[in-house]
């Protein structure tokens, strides 16, 4: 039931109060569109989320008796392909999973044997079947190649592949000795896992290239547990980006039929908070993970009067204990089929379930990281050294690391609008925005930005109030390819007919889209060759994709990069093009293709005017009001925080600070200079 998870917390929807000892959670559950979206009774629901934050439920639905899928637009809910139906005949197992790239849905069902469709965003078509033997219990899942697996009891468990409009089989065949309740996720190491519950709750092993030789082993090297088993005492499985692997299950008889979550540390599986920690015996049991490995899991009562009622719960580290999320219960009435996945575009639990219909509710989660710090150091001198800037990046304060690189200049060591560094080629939550050549941080670089129609003045000068990402037939945005454009205004002043700004120089003073010659360097001192080289270099870089100028879709994500340079070409705009065997900084491509942008601070370009120490005067030290700053260089940025590091708002005016109204005490007084250099004063305030 649960999918993969691509994708880092974007926001909070509801607030968090803080407790000694504990937290409580203020958070409601709310509907999601109607409170019933399905035209009769439903089971056997499968719910995934995108990394675009849309939406996607299918079920059995008993009013056409088929099976049917449904989207959420962000407002109501309607049938994916036009009408409810897209199985030919019942559909009383299913399963449902979607593409990294969002291109593709698959939805597999019981029926002659294993039936597979595929929407590719206007209508469905059924694939040929894996096998047309008689099977119940199912699973499917895409890997971050874009490759469709499935998992069917099929010989007593079998995996395959859809390659080139071919079944190829993954593995040994029985491996799992069944594949009852059978669910599988694959994780951004290009290993995928399989999940059934036969003598116990199992999960197996292999890798996405796995030929028919290549042999399942079980993971952690026995059974998890033992546990109870039917179409209502289900099991599933969950990975985090780190690729840790979570599993709920229900107990078995002797257990209690209660719930259970454990996780798989590399080499054993090991139980989180207490075992059989449910009030009661539970049934239809969900779970789903953030990417930082916060586990939620969802299921129905079985027992007393809370017969078949969901109830979620969240595990509470401060207590390391399991604790109810959003309420006793969720349902009013009985509940069966529970999916739970995580929204990490708006940060939202969500839930689907049967309750005379398809039912789905969400509920904000909190929080599990903090803003970093950062001191805005650059690298040290040695090649892989690190350091951190902050600057202001679509509307808000972001912290990114900067590292240096074998070249020995400083780059972001992150793709402009990342989460993190990189962990791994596929990292999702590192692939960042991708930006049109010549264009800035307007809004048009999301992943999930509208699409639009090239302006009347298909130039920068034409982008006023345009921030969707420019479609068209052919190069479509800033066609005529000019010798003479370039990618190097500064600000919204210096925007022309000819003249983009670099998205880069928002960072500071230093910072510039890489020249054509900026990526010929790094690519010889980094040694890459390949895009697996270029993420293992200094500079971490991402296999991302990029975006179609003439579809808006997504190609190649988690197996190319493309990175943008500030040259130009004949076709448009230079790039560097790193594939399975290749890194080429000399590319060129269409000025509409959205791709990745990785900035460097080119320091050594900097002359010993430009460098030379600034005369500074801060007074007066102590201050019990206003602080003057005395320099020969114009300030361009002032930040202010206290002792512990907290930032503080004060006035900055005519080289005035004004610090009335502050606490005494201690602050720290950093100034960033127009020509780039960075200084520090500890301030007394009385």
């Amino acid at each position: 039931m649960f999918r993969n998870l691509y994708c880092k917390i974007a926001k909070i929807s509801l607030g968090i109060i803080t407790l000694t000892g504990s937290m409580f959670y203020a958070q409601q559950w709310q509907d999601v569109g109607a409170a019933t979206i399905s035209a009769g009774a439903s089971s056997f629901n499968n719910l995934v989320i995108d990394a675009q934050g849309n939406y996607y439920v299918s079920y059995y639905d008993l009013s056409v008796s088929k099976g049917s899928v449904q989207k959420f637009n962000g407002s109501s809910w309607s049938h994916l392909g036009g009408s409810a139906g897209i199985t030919s005949s019942f559909a009383t197992f299913n399963s449902l999973s979607i593409s990294p790239s969002g291109n593709n849905i698959y939805y597999t069902n019981q029926g002659t044997g294993l039936e597979v469709r595929q929407f590719n965003g206007t209508s469905w078509t059924q694939l040929t079947s894996p096998t047309t033997s008689t099977i119940n219990y199912q699973a499917s899942a895409v890997s971050p190649a874009n490759t469709l697996f499935t998992y069917s009891t099929h010989n007593s468990g079998t995996v395959q592949r859809y390659v080139n409009g071919t079944w190829e089989q993954v593995g040994n065949t029985g491996f799992s000795t069944g594949a009852m309740f059978a669910e599988m996720v694959i994780g951004s190491n290009n290993k995928i896992y399989t999940c059934n519950v036969s003598s116990g709750v199992r999960v197996y092993e292999n890798s996405t290239t796995a030929t028919s030789t290549d042999n399942w082993t079980l993971v952690g090297g026995s059974i998890i547990d033992a546990a109870s088993s039917s179409e209502q005492y289900t099991s599933d499985i969950a990975i985090d980006a780190n690729n840790n692997l979570y599993v709920a299950y229900v107990s078995n008889t002797a257990g209690g039929q209660k719930l259970n979550v454990k996780k798989f540390n590399g080499t054993s599986w090991f139980q989180i908070g207490a075992a059989n920690f449910s009030t009661g015996r539970v049934q239809h049991v969900a779970i789903a993970v953030t990417p930082s490995g916060d586990p939620y899991v969802v299921a129905s009562r079985w027992e007393n009067d809370d017969m078949l009622k969901n109830t979620a719960y969240k595990f509470d580290t401060t207590t390391q204990a399991w604790v109810t999320f959003g309420g006793t219960f969720i349902s009013d009435g009985q509940a069966t089929y529970n999916d739970v996945a995580i929204d990490k575009v708006n940060n939202y639990l969500v839930l689907s379930y049967s309750q005379s219909g398809v039912k789905v509710k969400r509920i904000s989660i909190p929080a599990t990281t903090t803003t970093p710090t950062c001191n805005n150091t650059d690298p040290g001198t040695t090649p892989g050294d690190t350091g951190c800037v902050t600057f202001n990046y679509k509307g808000q304060s972001v912290v990114y690391t900067t590292v240096r690189g074998a070249d020995g200049k400083i780059w972001l060591q992150q793709n402009l609008g990342s989460s993190q560094v990189a962990t791994s080629m596929a990292d999702s939550d590192s692939y960042g925005d991708l930006f049109q050549w010549g264009r800035w941080d307007d809004g048009h670089q999301v992943r999930n930005s509208p699409t639009t129609t090239v302006p009347s003045a298909n130039n920068p000068a034409g982008l006023n109030g345009i921030t969707s990402f420019i479609l068209g037939t052919g190069p479509s945005w800033w066609s005529t390819n000019a010798s003479s454009d370039s990618w190097n205004g500064a600000n919204s002043a210096a925007v022309t007919s000819a003249v983009g700004i670099d998205p880069c120089k928002a960072i500071g003073a230093g910072w510039k889209l890489p020249s054509q010659a900026d990526w010929v360097t790094a690519v010889n001192a980094e040694g890459m060759g390949s895009a697996a080289t270029a993420y293992s270099s200094k500079l971490k870089l991402p296999a991302a994709g990029y975006r179609s100028q003439s579809s808006g879709g997504f190609t190649y994500v988690g197996e190319r990069g493309y990175y943008w340079s500030g040259d130009i070409a004949v076709s448009g705009g230079k790039y560097l093009y790193n594939s399975t065997a290749l890194a080429n900084p000399n590319s060129g491509g269409p000025r509409a293709q959205g791709q990745s942008v990785r900035c460097i601070k080119d320091i050594t370009g900097l002359s010993t005017t430009d460098i030379r120490k600034a005369s500074l005067g801060v007074y007066p030290n102590p201050t019990n009001r206003i602080l003057n700053i005395k320099t020969d260089s114009n300030v361009e940025n002032i930040n202010v925080t206290n002792i512990v590091g907290q930032k503080i708002n004060v006035q900055f005016k005519n080289n005035q600070i004004n610090m009335n109204g502050l606490p005494n005490g201690i602050y720290i007084v950093e100034l960033q200079l127009e020509d780039g250099q960075k200084i520090s004063k500890k301030i007394i305030k009385n």
